[in-house]
């Protein structure tokens, strides 16, 4: 009897122990099966629990999560730069996308065609914050964009201000997606083209070349005045300094003669016979340098005898 209740007791213990091990091996398997998963680069993965929010790995490798139902996963491609298009200029006019169609500033009706670049910035919010992400990117982009060219004439959304524009609704693209908490982290937005309703493309297009003209006409007369007003500029600020020079030369002169005149007057005054005979030789002094003089010393001959004065003098013979 004591024999038989030992082997039972065994029995039930191999039982046991086996049943554990049974236990243990299924827990490691449904563990591996749904709780081990590996995230490539540009990979994220949302982990749930309970259906709640946990956290979001984004380290790339091998890990692990409480096995499901407890916890679950959702994998995300969040470094993928992705590009949507919209829009179609050159359909026919029969089959025009109606995003295709803007209304500007003035009033008129543009076709417009471009695309937006964009990446998951986070990817819960993307999961689970909107129910259809895509469809909301494609509103809000073309919310953005008709919002911007409605600030604008057509003339601008033609030509000038493509850039601005693209700038412009890229910015408040972003801003309708963070308020939507889209977790869409926008990359670029560009206009592609931008042209009028068929009908009237041929008139834009010369009322654009007219204003090409006419800017081209306008930056070579400013280049021309860059060029010329410099000069004159100089040439007046020259002739200025020279004239300024000429007055400022006179005035001196005249003001030297002046005083010159004053201090021989008060000389005159003191002794007016010498200042006189003074004044004098110093004429003849400042004169006779420059011309031919003859000297005859009186009752030397009775008549004046022919002599080569003048130019004739250089003229005569020996």
């Amino acid at each position: 009897m004591a024999g038989e209740e030992v082997e039972r007791g065994a029995g039930r213990l191999v039982r046991r122990i086996g049943l554990g091990l049974l236990l243990l091996a299924g827990l490691a398997a449904w563990q591996g099966l749904t709780g081990v998963y590996q995230l490539n680069p540009g990979e994220a993965a949302v982990i749930l629990r309970l259906g709640a929010y946990a956290r979001t790995e984004v380290r790339e490798g091998l890990h692990v999560h409480l096995p499901w139902p407890i916890e679950s996963r959702d994998v995300v491609h969040v470094g993928v730069s992705q590009r949507r298009d919209f829009g179609d200029v050159e359909a026919k006019e029969g089959d025009v996308l109606a995003e295709t169609v803007m209304q500007t500033g003035d009033n008129n009706i543009v076709l417009v065609e471009f695309f937006v670049q964009y990446q998951i910035g986070d990817p819960f919010k993307n999961r689970y914050r909107v129910a259809e992400s895509e469809a909301l990117l494609g509103e809000a982009a073309q919310a953005a964009i008709r919002e911007v060219v409605g600030r604008n004439t057509i003339d601008g959304v033609l030509s000038g201000r493509k850039d601005i524009i693209a700038s412009e609704a890229e910015e408040l693209l972003q801003t309708l997606l963070d308020r939507y908490e889209a977790g869409i982290v926008v990359g670029d937005l560009e206009l592609q083209d931008a042209q009028a309703p068929a009908p009237v493309r041929q008139a834009f297009s010369d009322v654009i070349g007219a204003n090409q003209d006419r800017n081209r006409a306008v930056n070579e007369a400013e280049a021309y005045a860059n060029e010329v007003v410099p000069r004159a500029r100089g040439e007046a600020s020259s002739l200025i300094a020279a004239a300024q020079g000429y007055r400022d030369a006179k005035i001196a002169d005249a003001t030297g003669e002046a005083s010159r005149f004053l201090a021989l007057t008060t000389e005159y005054q003191k002794a007016p016979a010498i200042t006189r005979k003074r004044l004098y030789l110093e004429t003849m002094e400042a004169v006779l340098p420059d011309t031919e003089k003859l000297i005859v010393e009186p009752g030397t001959a009775s008549v004046l005898p022919y002599l080569p004065i003048g130019p004739a003098a250089g003229k005569a013979k020996p």
